[in-house]
């Protein structure tokens, strides 16, 4: 799989060889995340260059964790899934994350920020239950950023679809979320809470009721983020 080899017949070491290149383990996740299609995984590691994410996806198909095929619902569009061995893979990237959550220090973990990564993740683990039976557009503003990365929407369709823009897509905006990058991402990984975060004033809602009162619901919660983190 790779010119480097670390000659040893440990199953550690050969499972080494595939998994343990530079980003793979971090498009593994997406690929159990569920994103098949190309530019979904490109959102998924926005930092990663184009033909980067194509080698490595050729090396997993060749190395049997990830087969190519037609999407079926765009059939002109190739999608990428895990085989049986890459589904095997599952419990592996979740308790590495966990692993992750749990002893990495917090300065650490917020000084990584990525605002494309940030609302990637909260847009497919979004729970579209708590939010009115209409379309729901949420705004998302960090003054903190460049002006090139400093909107976002998310857009909740009825059918309980999601979609996030970085471009006005034009819609009339149900809630205003005005905050800085690191307090959004220390909500998200569970290390801080929206009511918190609102009484200190680090974090500013406005916008329909029904939506800002439930926004700790239906904004949820990293999937890492059930774990205690230890190291401080």
């Amino acid at each position: 799989m790779t010119n480097a080899s670390y000659k040893q017949f440990c199953p550690v070491a050969m499972a080494a060889e595939i998994l343990c290149t530079r980003w793979t383990i971090v498009l593994l996740r997406e690929l159990v995340a569920g994103s098949t299609r190309f530019n979904e995984l490109r959102r998924g590691v926005p930092r990663m260059s184009p033909a980067l994410l194509s080698k490595r996806l050729s090396e997993l198909e060749a190395a049997g964790v990830v087969e190519r095929a037609r999407a079926p619902e765009a059939p002109g569009i190739e999608a990428y899934r895990l085989t049986g061995a890459g589904r095997d893979l599952q419990p592996v990237i979740e308790a590495i994350g966990m692993w992750g959550q749990k002893w990495v220090e917090t300065e650490p973990t917020l000084e990584n920020l990525d605002p494309e990564l940030l609302m990637w993740d909260m847009r497919r683990n979004l729970d579209t239950d708590p939010l009115p039976d209409r379309r729901t557009v949420i705004e998302f503003l960090y003054p903190d950023l460049p002006a090139a990365q400093r909107k976002w929407w998310l857009i909740v369709e009825p059918d309980g679809a999601v979609d996030l823009c970085h471009i006005d897509p034009g819609f009339d905006v149900d809630l205003y979320v005005h905050t800085d990058l690191r307090t959004m991402t220390a909500i998200w990984l569970g290390m801080r809470d929206v009511h918190g975060a609102v009484s200190d004033g680090a974090l500013l809602i406005t916008g329909h009721a029904d939506v800002a009162n439930t926004m700790q619901r239906w904004l949820g919660l990293s999937p890492f983020a059930v774990q205690e983190k230890l190291a401080s």
